[in-house]
């Protein structure tokens, strides 16, 4: 099992990693033992398991809600219509200007 970037402030963790200590804690290992034997904290590991129990991933995009998801691309389409409306808005001043 191999882990990135060994500091402190943000681990990374390989997804493989992430898997195995998965496969150890469900395999009857103590989230503790792990927690004194790789260096993750048991927090960690139960949030591991906890997302590959839901969607056998670890990312959060593909641990989202269908609320969430809808939420998320109802703001992206919203941000695309406010651009939108301000192109708009600036286009009819500069044709408004050439009429005058």
């Amino acid at each position: 099992m191999e882990e990135k970037n060994m500091g402190k402030a943000n681990r990374y963790y390989t997804e493989e990693f992430k898997k195995q200590i998965v496969e150890l804690v469900n395999n009857g290992k103590s989230v503790g033992e792990l927690e004194r034997e790789y260096g993750v904290t048991k927090t960690t590991i139960r949030e591991w398991k906890k997302r590959y129990a839901k969607s056998g991933e670890f990312g959060a995009e593909a641990n989202r809600s269908p609320d969430e998801k809808e939420l998320r691309e109802l703001r992206k389409e919203n941000k695309q219509l406010r651009m939108e409306n301000d192109i708009l808005k600036q286009a009819a001043l500069i044709l408004g200007r050439r009429g005058e």
